[in-house]
C-alpha cells in the first residue's frame, strides 16, 4: 500500500513537473508569436476595395470597374439563407466556439498523420474566424508558424469583436471566382440577382465555392460544381437550417449559372461607358475608380443611344454601299461541320448584324449558314441555324450584275441583316470603311444624352466623338457671323460675294472659292449663311479682323487658341464633334455659357454627393412641406458668351439653312429646326449640327485617315440624313416646340434677295432685328469700293451677275 501511495505520489509529481514545463513552454511560444502578431484592431476600420458601378439617367447599369468586383453589405443586409449556407459548408460550429474548433482540429491532426510523407496538401480545420484572420493580416504560407499565428490572432478576435462583424468581414471578403469577390458581387456575377433573391440551390453553391473556384467552375467543372454544391445543402438539412423536403428540392435543380457581362450592360453604349471610366480616372486616380466604391450617375438615355447608334450605323452604311460592294470578309469550307469552322472568325458583338457563310449561290437567292453563338461553358451547339439571301437583299452590290451568283460564292464569310418581318430572310451587309461620330446634348445644361464613337468599339476604341481632331469647314460658319452679327451687322446686312485675294509673303495668293465654283453678287447675310458661301464669310472675318473670330471661337468653346488667319473662318482649324455640340447649345439656350457633360453627380461609398455637374442655386428647394409658399426657383449664374437677341437671330438664320439652304434633309421633320452643315477641300469632312429649341445633334463622317470622299459627299448630303433620322425618332412623341424669341425683338416682314423691307406682293420672309435697327432703304456692301478704294453704297438695283469658275475651297 505504501509502495503504490510512493508510486501515485511519484506519477503526481513527474505530471506536476510536465504540466509546469508544458505551460511554461505554451506560454513562451505564445509570447514569441505574439511579438509579431498584426494589429486586428485595424478591421474595426476595414474599408475594402468595392468596385465603382455607373448608372444612366433611368438607373438602370451601365458599366462596373474594378481590380475586385466586391460590393460591401452589412451583416443586416446579408439574408440569413446566405449566412447559413457559408456555416454550414465552412464552420457549423461558428456560433458556439471561441475562435478555434478544438474537434475541427483533432480530425484536420489525424488526417494530417495518415496522409504524412503522401505530399498532399493537409487538411484545413480554420474555422471561419480564422479565415478572417489568414485572409485579412496573414499570408496563405502552408506553415506551423502561420498556423498557431493564425489561431492566437482567432481568439484575440473573438474577445474584441461580435460573431455578426466577424461574419460580415468574411462574406464580404472571401474570394468567389470568375473574379467576384463578396457574397454580394458573386451573387450578381454568377445568377445576376441580388443576394435577396438568391434560392437554397444558388446559395448553396455559393458556398460551395470557397475551398478552390476553380475546383467548381460551373462549366469546366459542372459535375464536381454540381456535387459540392449539393453536399452543402445536406449539411443545411443536417444542421436544421432546412427540411429535407426542401433539400430535396434543391439538390434537384439545375445549376443555372447565367455569368453576368463585365462590360458595358447597355448595348451600344460602349464608347460612352469608356468617356466616364476616363473621365473618372482623370478626376479621382486608378484607386478610387477600380477600389472606391463609387457611385456615377450619368447624362446617358438609353434610349436616345440606341436611336444615335442606329442613325449612325445607317448613315455609315448608305455611304458606303454607294461605293459598291468590295467582296466576302473570309472564304471558309463549307463541307462538313462549317459552324465550326465559322465560329472561330471574329465577329463584332456590339453590331446588330451576323456573321454567315454562304453555303450555296444561285440566281435567285443564295442559302446562307449563320455563325453559332458558344454557349456558356465555351461549347458550340449541335444545331445549326440557316436562312436566305433574296436578290433583293443583295440588290444594292448588283451594280449591272445579274442574280445573286454574281455576287455571292459558296464559302464566302458575310455580314447579313435579318429582314423586318421575315425571320428567315436576311441582307447582306458589309463593314464600312468611313467612320464618324454622333452627340446628342440637351443645351440648357450641356447633358450628353447619347454618343456614338464610331462604327464598333470591338473594332476600334478611338472615340470619333471627343478624340478625332477634325475641321469643321463651314459648320463653323455660324460662329463668324454671330460675332457681326453682336458688333453692329444685322441678318439683312449685305457682303459681296465677288472674287477675293490675299496675297502671301513667299506663298501663292489665296483665292477663296466658293463649292460652285461660281460668285454672285451683293447678298444678305442670311443667304451667305443659308447657301454657305465661303467667299462672302471670309469678307465678312476681314471686316471684323480675325482677333475677334477668335475671341468668339473661344468663348463657345470651339477652339482653344485659333490661328488668326481669315482660312480660318472658314472651319480650316480642327475641332471635335462634342466641342460642336456644346457651341451649337449656346446658340439654341439664348447665349449662356455651358460645360459639356457625361456625369451628373458622383457618390462615394457613403453615398455622400462628392461631384454635382449642375451647380445652379435652387431657392426653396429644401422646404420641409408646402405652406403656401412662393415655387422653387433656380438661380442661373452662368457666364452670358452671346446676347440672347444675337443668338436669336442665328437660330433663325440657321433655321432658314433647313428651310431653304444645305439642310433641307430636316424639313420632313415638321417641326422647328436649324442647323448648319460644313465640307471641307475636297470633301474629307463631311458635318451637320441640328438643334431644337431642347435638343442639339452633332453628327460628323469621314475616313479616319482624312482623304477625298467623293464628289457631292457634303455634309448637306451624307451628315444632315443621319441627324434627320436621330431627330425623326428621338423626337416622334415630343410636341412641336418653337424657338424662344427673346422680349424686345422685332420681327419684320422684309425681301430675301434684297434684304430690304418687303412692299405689297413682294415674297417675304420674317426677319429678326435688336431694337433700334431695321431693314434700311439702300445698303453698303461690305468689300464694295469706288474708284478711290473707300467704301460706297449701292442700289438694290446693282448687277449681281459675276460668274467666274474656281477650283473650290473650304465652305
Amino acid at each position: 500500500m505504501r509502495l503504490l501511495l510512493r508510486f501515485l505520489g511519484f506519477l503526481f509529481a513527474v505530471g506536476t513537473i510536465l504540466f509546469v514545463v508544458g505551460g511554461a513552454v505554451a506560454s513562451y511560444f505564445v509570447w514569441k508569436y505574439s511579438q509579431d502578431l498584426p494589429d486586428y484592431t485595424q478591421l474595426q476600420n476595414y474599408e475594402p476595395p468595392v468596385m465603382t458601378r455607373i448608372h444612366a439617367t433611368d438607373g438602370s447599369l451601365l458599366a462596373e470597374y474594378a481590380k475586385e468586383r466586391r460590393l460591401y453589405l452589412p451583416i443586416q443586409n446579408i439574408p440569413d439563407l446566405v449566412k447559413e449556407a457559408f456555416i454550414s459548408a465552412e464552420d457549423k460550429n461558428f456560433y458556439s466556439h471561441g475562435g478555434i474548433d478544438i474537434t475541427g482540429i483533432g480530425r484536420a491532426g489525424y488526417a494530417f498523420l495518415q496522409n504524412y510523407g503522401s505530399g498532399r496538401r493537409p487538411q484545413g480545420a480554420s474555422t471561419i474566424t480564422q479565415q478572417v484572420a489568414k485572409n485579412f493580416l496573414l499570408t496563405n504560407e502552408v506553415s506551423l508558424d502561420r498556423k498557431i499565428k493564425e489561431a492566437l490572432l482567432a481568439l484575440r478576435m473573438e474577445r474584441a469583436y461580435s460573431k455578426d462583424k466577424i461574419l460580415e468581414l468574411y462574406l464580404n471578403e472571401i474570394y468567389l471566382g470568375i473574379g467576384s469577390y463578396g457574397v454580394a458581387a458573386a451573387s450578381l456575377l454568377y445568377f445576376d440577382k441580388s443576394v435577396n433573391e438568391l434560392t437554397i440551390a444558388e446559395a448553396a453553391y455559393l458556398a460551395a465555392l470557397p475551398k478552390g473556384p476553380n475546383n467548381y467552375h460551373p462549366f469546366r467543372r459542372h459535375d464536381a460544381a454540381v456535387e459540392r454544391r449539393n453536399w452543402v445543402i445536406d449539411r443545411m438539412a443536417e444542421n436544421g437550417y432546412i427540411t429535407q423536403e426542401q433539400a430535396d428540392k434543391a439538390k434537384a435543380t439545375d445549376l443555372a449559372v447565367t455569368v453576368r457581362p463585365t462590360g458595358a450592360h447597355i448595348f451600344s453604349a460602349e464608347y460612352f461607358a469608356e468617356e466616364v471610366r476616363r473621365e473618372i480616372f482623370e478626376r479621382y486616380g486608378e484607386d478610387k475608380l477600380y477600389g472606391g466604391g463609387l457611385s456615377v450617375r450619368t447624362t446617358l438615355n438609353p434610349k436616345l443611344q440606341q436611336i444615335a447608334k442606329k442613325s449612325l450605323l445607317d448613315g455609315l452604311t448608305r455611304y458606303d454601299e454607294q461605293r459598291g460592294y468590295r467582296g466576302a470578309i473570309t472564304g471558309i469550307e463549307v463541307s462538313g461541320d462549317w459552324g465550326a469552322r465559322l465560329a472561330d472568325v471574329r465577329a463584332f458583338s456590339d453590331i446588330p448584324w451576323r456573321l454567315a457563310v454562304v453555303l450555296e449561290a444561285g440566281a435567285d437567292s443564295a442559302r446562307i449558314g449563320l455563325q453559332p453563338q458558344r454557349d456558356r461553358s465555351g461549347q458550340l451547339p449541335d444545331q445549326r441555324e440557316v436562312g436566305i439571301v433574296t436578290a433583293d437583299g443583295v440588290k444594292w452590290a448588283l451594280r449591272g450584275k445579274k442574280g445573286v451568283n454574281a455576287v455571292l460564292k459558296a464559302g464566302d464569310v458575310i455580314y447579313v441583316e435579318p429582314v423586318d418581318g421575315k425571320p428567315d430572310q436576311w441582307r447582306l451587309r458589309q463593314q464600312p470603311k468611313i467612320e464618324g461620330a454622333l452627340v446628342a446634348m440637351d443645351p440648357w445644361t450641356g447633358r450628353v444624352l447619347a454618343m456614338a464613337g464610331g462604327f464598333s468599339f470591338d473594332e476600334s476604341q478611338f472615340n470619333r466623338a471627343t478624340q478625332a481632331q477634325r475641321q469643321p469647314g463651314s459648320s463653323f460658319k455660324p460662329f463668324v457671323y454671330a460675332s457681326a452679327i453682336d458688333n453692329g451687322y444685322t441678318p439683312s446686312s449685305i457682303v459681296l460675294d465677288a472674287p477675293f485675294e490675299l496675297s502671301q509673303a513667299g506663298q501663292a495668293t489665296w483665292r477663296p472659292e466658293n463649292y460652285s465654283g461660281k460668285f454672285y453678287g451683293p447678298q444678305t447675310l442670311r443667304f451667305g449663311l443659308e447657301q454657305s458661301r465661303n467667299v462672302m464669310t471670309v469678307r465678312l472675318a476681314n471686316d471684323l479682323g480675325m482677333p475677334v473670330i477668335v475671341d468668339y471661337a473661344k468663348r463657345f468653346g470651339i477652339y482653344d487658341n485659333l490661328l488668326p488667319v481669315l482660312s480660318m473662318s472658314l472651319g480650316a482649324g480642327e475641332t471635335t464633334v462634342m466641342r460642336m455640340a456644346g457651341g451649337y447649345s449656346m446658340f439654341a439656350n439664348g447665349g449662356r455659357r455651358i460645360k459639356p457633360t457625361l456625369i451628373d453627380r458622383v457618390q462615394d461609398r457613403y453615398g455622400k454627393t462628392i461631384y454635382k455637374h449642375d451647380e445652379r442655386e435652387c431657392r426653396g428647394c429644401d422646404a420641409a412641406q408646402w405652406q403656401d409658399q412662393p415655387e422653387p426657383t433656380l438661380i442661373d449664374r452662368r457666364e452670358q458668351v452671346l446676347d440672347p437677341m444675337t443668338a436669336y437671330q442665328m437660330v433663325s438664320m440657321m433655321e432658314g439653312v433647313v428651310q431653304r439652304g444645305t439642310g433641307t434633309a430636316l424639313k420632313v421633320l415638321g417641326k422647328p429646326v436649324a442647323g448648319k452643315s460644313g465640307t471641307t477641300n475636297e470633301e474629307k469632312d463631311a458635318w451637320f449640327v441640328g438643334f431644337t429649341p431642347d435638343m442639339v445633334v452633332a453628327v460628323y463622317l469621314g475616313f479616319d485617315t482624312p482623304k477625298p470622299m467623293g464628289k457631292g459627299s457634303t455634309g448637306g448630303l451624307i451628315s444632315a440624313p443621319v441627324v434627320r433620322d436621330f431627330m425623326q425618332v428621338a423626337l416622334a412623341d415630343r410636341a412641336a416646340v418653337p424657338f424662344r424669341v427673346p422680349p424686345g425683338m422685332k420681327l419684320i416682314r422684309i425681301n430675301p434677295k434684297s434684304g430690304l423691307r418687303a412692299g405689297p406682293g413682294e415674297k417675304s420672309i420674317l426677319e429678326a432685328f435688336k431694337p433700334g435697327t431695321a431693314p434700311p432703304d439702300n445698303y453698303s456692301i461690305v468689300g464694295a469700293t469706288d474708284a478711290t478704294g473707300r467704301p460706297t453704297t449701292v442700289s438694290p438695283e446693282a448687277d449681281r451677275a459675276i460668274g467666274n469658275s474656281g477650283t473650290g475651297g473650304l465652305y
